[in-house]
């Protein structure tokens, strides 16, 4: 990687959306990136839409303290916010959009400037024991498959930020990160 990266990540008030970026970066800094993550928070109540960004760069600091206005990439971890929010705006064509999803969704199409990903982190969650059926805890899972698509950070720094950064169940987050990884569908021309 010779230019920085961006990332955007869309979620829902206590899906650990901010917990996924926070431990991507720790991730990708052991593994020797310089990395800036940050939330944005709308109405502050769990189910309510959030943000959160990444930048990570192989060779310089980063100076930039702004939103991710462009980003390269965009994880989702709820499909239902295609529904009223705008997961593409700004972002870069040929960027990756990682889903949370049983399947490829409805409409491709709508995705045909961008390389697409789904990975059923809800059902790998559960059979993880993270969180409840109703509201899966799926943020490991969602960085597990997020290091799949970019072939990066290793699984190993992946696993030692999950230790370090999530006290709850981490040998369950790291085996849903690992397994996330394994079973990421990868859709890249679908238009």
């Amino acid at each position: 990687m010779e230019i920085m990266q961006e990332i955007r990540f869309h979620g829902r008030g206590g899906q650990g959306t901010v917990v996924a970026s926070v431990v991507l970066a720790k991730a990708f800094f052991k593994a020797g990136y310089h990395v800036q993550t940050f939330p944005v928070f709308g109405v502050e109540r769990r189910g309510a839409p959030v943000e959160a960004y990444l930048r990570l760069d192989a060779d310089k600091k980063i100076l930039i303290r702004s939103n991710v206005y462009t980003p390269d990439h965009v994880v989702v971890q709820d499909i239902k916010l295609l529904q009223n929010v705008d997961v593409t705006k700004g972002l870069k064509p040929g960027g990756w959009i990682l889903l949370n999803a049983p399947g490829i969704p409805e409409h491709p199409e709508r995705f045909s400037e961008y390389r697409l990903a789904v990975v059923d982190a809800g059902k790998i969650a559960i059979g993880h024991k993270l969180g409840t059926r109703t509201q899966p805890i799926i943020n490991t899972a969602m960085i597990g498959a997020f290091a799949r698509i970019m072939e990066m950070p290793p699984m190993e720094a992946i696993a030692e930020a999950i230790e370090k950064e999530i006290p709850v169940k981490p040998r369950q987050n790291i085996l849903a990160a690992k397994q996330a990884y394994e079973e990421v569908q990868m859709i890249e021309n679908q238009g």
